[in-house]
C-alpha cells in the first residue's frame, strides 16, 4: 500500500477524510505518493489509488490573486468557487451571513488545509458551521498581498463611486471594472454575482448596505500595503461605498465576465 508512512502529529492538523483534528503527539498515516493525512481508523474510507499532488499547482500561502487562479478563464481560483458554491448550497437560509463570525482557530486550519491542498480541494460539506467556510473566503481575500481591486486601481474605484449621477458612475465604474487584471476582474464579478444572490435571500437579512459594509475593507483595501492611521479611517467608509455602487450594477454586466459556464458551477 501506498499508505506505509506512519508518523507522530507534531502540529495538530485536520484528517485529509473525516476532517477532525489529530491531536498533537497522535499516531497517524500519510500517503508516501500524494502525502495525504489521515487517522489510522479513516485508512479503510481512502481510495484504493491515489495520484501524486503535482507541484506546480500547489499554492502558495501568499501572493496576489492572479497566483491562486486557473490558467483557462473564468480565472476565479478554485478555493473562491468552492466557498462560494458550498454557501449558496446550504448558507442562503442562515441569518447575518458573513457578518456574523466563525471559530477563528477552524477558520484558519480550513484555509491552511485548502492553501495546501491547492487545485485538488477536499469537501467542504464536513465544515459543520457554514460562517466558517464564510470566514475562510474572507481571510483568503484579505490576506492576499494587494486587495482584488489592486493598488494602482484603488484610486479611481473610490473617485467613481463619489460621482454623485448614477448613471455617469456606472460608466466610470464599469471603465475601471475593465482596466483590472482578468483574474481580478473575473473573481470580483463572480464574487458580485454571489453577494447579490446573498441579498435577496430574505433569511440572511444581508442588504446591499450590510455587505458593503462587510466587504468594503475586504475588497478595496487601502491603495498601499502601509497606510497611514489617517488614510484607515477616510478609507473605510469609502471603502463600503465602492462595493455598494458595484453590487449596484446589472447581473448582466457581471456575467459578461464569467460567462454561463462558471454560472453553472453555482445553485442558483
Amino acid at each position: 500500500s501506498d499508505f506505509a508512512l506512519p508518523c507522530q502529529v507534531i502540529r495538530p492538523e485536520p484528517c485529509d477524510i473525516c476532517g477532525a483534528r489529530i491531536r498533537f503527539g497522535k499516531a497517524a498515516i500519510k500517503c508516501r505518493r500524494c502525502q495525504l493525512l489521515l487517522h489510522p481508523k479513516c485508512q479503510e474510507q481512502c481510495p484504493r489509488s491515489c495520484k501524486p499532488r503535482p507541484r506546480h499547482r500547489a499554492w502558495p500561502l501568499e501572493g496576489v490573486l492572479a497566483d491562486f487562479a486557473p490558467t483557462t478563464p473564468p480565472l476565479v481560483p478554485a478555493l473562491v468557487v468552492q466557498c462560494v458554491t458550498e454557501v449558496e448550497t446550504r448558507g442562503l437560509t442562515e441569518t447575518g451571513l458573513y457578518r456574523v463570525r466563525g471559530a477563528e482557530q477552524l477558520v484558519q486550519e480550513w484555509k491552511r488545509r485548502l492553501l495546501r491542498a491547492g487545485d485538488t480541494l477536499p469537501a467542504l460539506s464536513s465544515v459543520a458551521d457554514i460562517h466558517v467556510v464564510c470566514g475562510v473566503l474572507k481571510d483568503f481575500l484579505r490576506g492576499l498581498k494587494e486587495p482584488l481591486v489592486t493598488f494602482s486601481l484603488h484610486p479611481a474605484f473610490l473617485q467613481a463611486a463619489d460621482i454623485p449621477d448614477d448613471a455617469a458612475c456606472g460608466t466610470a465604474l464599469r471603465h475601471v471594472v475593465n482596466k483590472l487584471p482578468p483574474a481580478n476582474r473575473d473573481t470580483l464579478a463572480f464574487l458580485m454575482l454571489h453577494l447579490l444572490r446573498v441579498s435577496r435571500s430574505p433569511d440572511c437579512k444581508m442588504d446591499i448596505f450590510n455587505l458593503s459594509c462587510v466587504f468594503g475593507p475586504t475588497l478595496v483595501g487601502h491603495s498601499s500595503s502601509n497606510p497611514a492611521p489617517y488614510t484607515i479611517l477616510e478609507d473605510t467608509p469609502r471603502q463600503c461605498k465602492v462595493v455598494a455602487r458595484l453590487l449596484s450594477l446589472p447581473s448582466s454586466f457581471w456575467r459578461g465576465f464569467v460567462g454561463t459556464e462558471q454560472e453553472n458551477l453555482i445553485p442558483t
